[in-house]
């Protein structure tokens, strides 16, 4: 019969055995994984219109349209903020719509016309809008501007068309240019600096140019 001193060399040995046996085992999967991790990415041929100019691009189909404007057209003027479609930052505009860019894939934009903040104006000849936010200091920091900028000259149009927004009091009426319409349209742009109202006035102004 065993005593109490070679129950435990036993048990030891038992858990000993069962690690090795466990390590052996999961050697195969590291290993698989390692593997499907070095394969090569899905190359996929894009072409479309970045601020009139035609682009093609060979991109892993995984790149976002924010990082295709970035990284491969040094396009930086658009911003990576929360990379999650929640600041607005990387707010660009496809066919006059805007997006947030880095929320869609670029293949998924074969054909279409693009317009970033570097599309609208340069500084010697900026947009209406651009003068208007520098008037206005709607930028400040400046980080989260194209996004606004682009979201600005897109609600103008959208206002334009008749659009109406979550706080239109009547929906089958043209949407009318006030303060509430304009702050819930540019909602999903975020400004650290709190320039809100600065924003709207410089919206405003431009809004009242082109009546």
């Amino acid at each position: 019969m065993q005593g109490p001193t070679d129950l435990d060399i036993t048990r030891r040995d038992l858990l000993a055995i069962g690690a090795v046996s466990m390590a052996s085992s999961a050697v195969p999967l590291v290993a698989k994984g390692q593997e499907t991790a070095a394969q090569s990415p899905v190359m996929s041929k894009v072409s479309f219109k970045v601020n009139g100019k035609p682009q093609a691009l060979r991109l892993d189909t995984r790149t976002t349209l924010l990082d295709a404007l970035r990284d491969h057209l040094q396009l930086t003027g658009t911003k990576k903020g929360c990379d999650h479609g929640q600041c607005g930052a990387c707010t660009v505009m496809v066919a006059g719509r805007r997006i947030n860019s880095c929320l869609t894939l670029a293949v998924m934009h074969e054909g279409d016309s693009i317009t970033t903040i570097e599309g609208l104006g340069t500084p010697q000849n900026l947009h209406s809008m651009q003068a208007a936010f520098v008037k206005h200091d709607g930028y400040q920091c400046g980080y989260c501007t194209p996004g606004q900028i682009c979201s600005a000259v897109a609600v103008l149009g959208e206002i334009k068309a008749g659009i109406p927004s979550h706080v239109s009091a009547d929906l089958t009426a043209h949407p009318q240019l006030t303060a509430m319409e304009l702050r819930e349209r540019m909602s999903g742009n975020i400004c650290r600096c709190g320039a809100y109202s600065n924003i709207v006035d410089a919206i405003t102004e431009v809004a009242g140019r082109s009546e």
